[in-house]
């Protein structure tokens, strides 16, 4: 081929140029950048072969082809649901551009539009694909088990599909629960009776039902007993019929209060247990969460729903904390793994060497 008809680098990047053009009323424009555009700014960071350019009601992306194509499904998605009435926030713009990366038929404002519960002006609903696959199993399953990190939503969800149960007449009562199992103190040292030193770890519970109920509201439930906020160890011995429960915290469960646990489900009853199995406060390490996954793994009407970083909707900074700790705990245990493998090979070598077993090399 004559060199004249090789395109210059400058031409082949001009080749891969695209450009796309969107108008956008008023009002959508307003809510689609967000408070010092700081949607706009996290739209460009997706994208960073992307310039965005906002005059009056025109949005233009212009740089990369494929990222501009992509950019402007995005943009589309998200002005569907602030059209829809739906506050957006960068975790939507973020976890909606990762739901297109990963499937084109994926439409995030389908997947992100269904509103749990609204409670004085405010919607709480799944902002995550794998929140909303969880969110589906709690309606689909009798148990199911909400695993993953800090900040995923775990609880929060579960709570919020307990309420909207309990609004619909679909159970007469609500049980939270939890274990007060100490993360580096101990009860014995705080001040008060036993119900003063269970509180603060109940506390949570109480702080997210007022956020869903009516403060005014809540207290009178619980006097009613229609919501039940207590310590697992009061779980024993029960039978909960017609009653959503919600465990959290599981992964502080041993083996045993886990299956005491799980056995108190009563008839027109659902269950969600939530933890994080990176988390253990247990004195043994033990955790019955950890064993249950393996145990009921097989059982139908049982669901895993494991949540990752991506599901994270705290800070930015959360999600990568738990990236970094989860590939620190996987090269730590790939260490141990090869410490193990060379001891067991040179104890081999020892019995081989007619080596006597107390002086044979000891794991670690």
């Amino acid at each position: 081929m004559p060199t004249s008809d090789i395109p210059s680098g400058s031409q082949a990047s001009e080749e891969n140029q695209g450009e796309a053009r969107l108008h956008v009323d008023g009002i959508a424009m307003v809510r689609l950048l967000g408070p010092q555009d700081r949607l706009l700014t996290t739209l460009e960071k997706q994208y960073p072969r992307v310039s965005v350019h906002v005059r009056g009601n025109d949005i233009t992306l212009t740089g990369d082809a494929a990222q501009v194509d992509a950019a402007r499904r995005l943009v589309e998605e998200l002005l569907v649901m602030v059209r829809n009435g739906q506050d957006l926030s960068p975790v939507e713009v973020t976890s909606s551009a990762r739901m297109l990366d990963t499937d084109l038929n994926l439409s995030p404002a389908d997947v992100l539009s269904q509103a749990i519960l609204t409670s004085r002006g405010k919607s709480i609903r799944p902002k995550t694909l794998g929140q909303k696959q969880y969110v589906d199993a709690i309606d689909e399953n009798t148990i199911v088990f909400g695993i993953g990190p800090a900040g995923t939503g775990k609880t929060y969800l579960a709570m919020a599909k307990a309420v909207q149960s309990l609004q619909r007449k679909e159970v007469s009562r609500i049980i939270l629960t939890r274990p007060a199992v100490e993360a580096g103190e101990r009860l014995g040292y705080l001040p008060g009776t036993l119900t003063d030193k269970i509180d603060p770890y109940l506390r949570p519970l109480y702080d997210a039902l007022n956020e869903m109920l009516d403060p005014e509201i809540v207290p009178k439930l619980l006097a009613a007993g229609t919501i039940e906020v207590a310590p697992l160890a009061y779980m024993r011995g029960r039978t909960l019929n017609d009653s959503f429960i919600v465990l959290d915290e599981a992964q502080n469960t041993t083996p045993e209060q886990m299956k005491m646990f799980l056995t108190r489900l009563g008839f027109g009853s659902r269950m969600v247990v939530t933890g994080d199995i990176t988390q253990v406060d247990l004195p043994t390490g033990a955790s019955g969460l950890r064993l249950v996954t393996r145990v009921l793994k097989d059982i139908d009407d049982i669901h895993f729903s494991r949540l990752t970083s991506d599901d994270v909707v705290r800070h930015s900074l959360v999600g990568r904390i738990v990236d970094a700790y989860t590939e620190y705990d996987a090269q730590k245990q790939a260490l141990h793994y090869e410490r193990e493998q060379a001891a067991e090979f040179a104890n081999r070598a020892a019995r081989r060497a007619g080596i006597p077993h107390d002086r044979q090399p000891k794991r670690r």
